[in-house]
């Protein structure tokens, strides 16, 4: 019986992604908003809209997913801020996920930017698990227009942390083999779903990493 491959897809920055994509490739702007420092966020006169996705050049002015727009902008002057287009995001997730169908009919979407990929078996179809992930990552690119990274392993939990070692545009294995030396140094609140309570509650604990779980009564 074959080993079980699954691929974690991740669109980089998805809103911020989807946007400067159909800016670029559909209304021809030759600006790109991943190139410079810019945020999707609300209304931008409104002290209680939140940044929904940065750029590159954005993070580097320390701005975060998740914090006030006014405190960015107090971080970044010059941030260019452009509003949230569902409508694009649910079709940008529709063309994603019929791209992943191509790859393989097992496709199990997790939100609307990211899915689980069921490659066991499809070696002859696409080759090895990382020559064909690599040429996902690169036909999400040419096609659509955005990057994504992809993580493989053996299972969903490891091909989802796999996915978010390093990024953008990355692809990562983690088997379980690899555990040991990729996995167990991070931080606990690195394992998939594990939220600032439980985060709290280890560390009082002593655990401090996902090693010191994996090695805990």
């Amino acid at each position: 019986m074959a080993q079980k491959v699954i691929f974690h897809v991740d669109a980089n920055s998805a809103f911020l992604s989807w946007s400067a994509a159909y800016r670029v490739k559909v209304l021809g702007e030759t600006e790109d908003l991943r190139d410079v420092p810019s945020v999707v966020a609300g209304d931008k006169e409104s002290r209680h809209s939140i940044i929904l996705a940065k750029s590159g050049p954005a993070k580097k002015f320390g701005i975060q997913t998740g914090e006030p727009l006014f405190l960015a902008l107090e971080k970044c002057p010059n941030l260019k801020v452009v509003e949230p287009d569902y409508e694009l995001y649910v079709a940008a997730s529709r063309h994603f996920v019929e791209l992943l169908r191509t790859f393989s009919p097992q496709v199990q979407q997790y939100s609307i930017d990211e899915a689980w990929v069921d490659m066991t078996g499809t070696e002859r179809l696409w080759g090895a698990p990382r020559l064909a992930a690599e040429q996902l990552r690169r036909r999400v690119w040419e096609e659509l227009g955005f990057t994504v990274n992809v993580g493989i392993s053996s299972n969903k939990l490891l091909a989802k942390m796999a996915g978010d070692l390093e990024k953008p545009n990355k692809v990562h294995t983690l088997f379980p083999e690899e555990m040991a030396e990729k996995m167990w140094p991070l931080p606990v609140r690195d394992l998939f779903l594990v939220g600032a309570a439980t985060e709290r509650k280890l560390k009082f604990m002593g655990i401090y990493t996902i090693g010191d779980l994996a090695k805990a009564d």
